[in-house]
């Protein structure tokens, strides 16, 4: 798809010196799905991005552990919208300088978020972009889908304004080509999910086909009593026109839960245009999991489902645009599940630094944010690649905010699922919490893929769950699905669970769940046996402790509460 295209008014530079250009960013080599074409056309019109540094975001990463890190005196007491944007708002001096800039190129349509206040954006030509950015964009084509796409490959600022700028987007990210109608493809966030297919008749009961929620709860000691606290919700964002299903929900309750209210439904938000249209011709079985399995698991947990539309805002097709919208909340949901991700080497390290950063900021306000590690073992966030030499890091799975659910399979035993990805961070270095989990796995595994992961990256994922054969109802069918993006919402319908104990105690919900997690190994099943092939390998190994296949394991409740310090009643 062309980029839209369409005449500016030519700008008059006005000033009489050029200021002094600094490069702020540059990748040597481009996504191997991208193919560099001509230079794009000059009169072609883009939207650009600047993201501004916040006031202080050391000060928000100290905050933030300070509420994260069981035993400080400040853990639990989660920030207020207000003091969070105290941190990530940017200075009226930083809008001030780039705003005066921008003037000098004759851009005046400049527009500043007006909730989280550290975004310019503005449209220009490629022609005074090439100027503005001292750089030469071209035009890229996606190999894959035949997508055209505008990026460059470095780009400049002036130097006195490195201080106020940290990012400008879209230049070197190549993850999110700006089109209208998004697809499932690779060049694309996506679910992370590998296998899909359908099975006739009811869902297997045994446990030995089908995973289905009362499996679940035997295996994990998960309650089927009802939460009884409205405040603690479950959100879960839905991408690239996936809908979750009514009558699909109502279906599979009735077949894998009839101990709950059959019409027991979920709430829908939409943002940037989205929609949930209803009827099995629009059934998603991605939304429909995700649904299924917090509304079905998480019994009488609130749940919302968030429908990302195409008018996406941030470029990076929602992933931004979802966190502003709950960070923006004065009472957010204490638990968001997503399915979906992408390539870190799709984006450019400032541009997930600041996604990021985002995460960190909402999970300062009491908010656990849980994200599938990926469907493509070790070696590719998507799709096996057995020509590749290097690891690929998923994103955000390496980002430290956050927690990465690896996958399971069978039932008893568990063991690693080889679709689970996991690996170490090419962006992000290993936090703290890690220092004593990752070395002795490091340590046991020895040179036997030296060079082909940062060993010094942040470790994912942090935990694990089911992942392969989990039945779920789509269209009125009955089918088994095989992915992390079932092990992201069913550990994060477990945290809602303990969120709910919680706050019957009339104590604070988890929020950023890894210290915590870290500090507990006691509460999980540790799982000592399978790999994640990939790259002509067989992949990481699942052992005793952390693994990048399985991490700390499977959750036990029983011990999660009382790690938690609530009565398991």
């Amino acid at each position: 798809m062309v980029l839209a295209a369409h005449m500016l008014p030519v700008y008059a530079v006005s000033f009489s010196q050029r200021r002094s250009m600094a490069l702020h960013e540059k990748r040597s080599n481009i996504p191997s799905d991208f193919e560099k074409l001509k230079a794009a056309d000059l009169e072609s019109a883009m939207k650009f991005r600047i993201g501004l540094k916040p006031r202080d975001m050391a000060g928000l990463e100290k905050a933030f552990y300070d509420v994260s890190v069981p035993g400080n005196p400040l853990y639990g007491r989660h920030l207020s919208v207000d003091e969070v944007q105290n941190f990530t708002s940017a200075s009226p001096e930083s809008v001030s300088a780039v705003r005066e800039w921008l003037d000098e190129h004759g851009i005046t349509d400049v527009e500043q978020d007006s909730s989280v206040g550290n975004w310019l954006s503005f449209s220009a030509p490629i022609s005074k972009a090439n100027d503005l950015f001292d750089t030469t964009f071209h035009s890229f084509i996606n190999k894959r889908t035949n997508e055209l796409s505008i990026r460059t490959l470095e780009y400049s600022i002036p130097h006195n304004l490195a201080p106020h700028i940290e990012v400008v987007h879209p230049t070197v990210s190549f993850g999110t080509p700006a089109a209208q109608s998004l697809s499932v493809s690779v060049s694309r966030p996506r679910p992370h999910r590998r296998t899909l297919y359908k099975r006739d008749g009811k869902m297997d009961s045994s446990c030995t086909n089908t995973i289905t929620p009362k499996c679940l709860q035997s295996l994990y000691g998960i309650p089927n009593t009802p939460a009884t606290h409205p405040s603690n919700q479950i959100a879960v964002p839905g991408l690239i026109d996936y809908w979750a299903q009514n009558a699909d929900l109502e279906t599979f309750l009735k077949q894998v839960r009839p101990d709950m209210p059959s019409n027991t439904t979920f709430a829908v938000e939409m943002i940037d245009g989205g929609s949930n249209p209803q009827g099995p011709d629009k059934a998603a079985a991605e939304a429909n999991l995700d649904i299924q399995y917090t509304v079905g698991l998480a019994t009488g947990v609130p749940v919302t489902f968030i429908s990302v539309g195409n008018e996406t805002a941030d470029d990076s097709l929602g992933f931004l645009d979802v966190v502003e919208h709950l960070m923006n909340k004065t009472s957010p949901p204490q638990v968001m599940s997503m399915s979906y991700g992408m390539g870190e080497d799709w984006i450019s390290p400032a541009l997930a630094q600041r996604i990021c950063n985002s995460y960190m900021a909402l999970g300062a306000r009491g908010v656990s944010l849980i994200f599938a590690s990926g469907d493509g073992g070790v070696g590719d966030t998507f799709v096996r690649n057995d020509t590749c030499f290097e690891f690929s890091p998923p994103f955000p799975g390496g980002c430290p905010y956050i927690t990465s659910v690896g996958g399971t399979a069978k039932f008893s035993p568990e063991v690693g699922a080889e679709l689970s990805t996991g690996g170490f961070s090419n962006v992000f270095a290993r936090p703290s919490y890690q220092d004593s989990s990752v070395p002795p796995y490091l340590e046991a595994l020895g040179n036997i893929y030296a060079g082909r992961f940062n060993a010094s990256g942040r470790g994912y994922p942090d935990v694990a769950a089911q992942a392969v054969d989990v039945g779920i109802v789509n269209g009125g069918q009955n089918m088994v699905i095989s992915g992390t993006s079932a092990s992201a919402p069913i550990f994060a319908s477990v945290i809602a669970l303990v969120n709910d104990r919680l706050a019957q105690a009339g104590k604070s919900p988890l929020g950023f769940l890894n210290p915590f997690l870290y500090a507990n190994p006691q509460m999980f099943n540790d799982i000592t046996s399978g790999s994640n092939p990939g790259c002509g390998t067989v992949g990481f190994n699942a052992t005793k402790g952390w693994d990048p296949i399985t991490g700390l394991g499977t959750p036990r409740f029983a011990q999660m509460l009382a790690a938690a310090g609530v009565p398991d009643t």
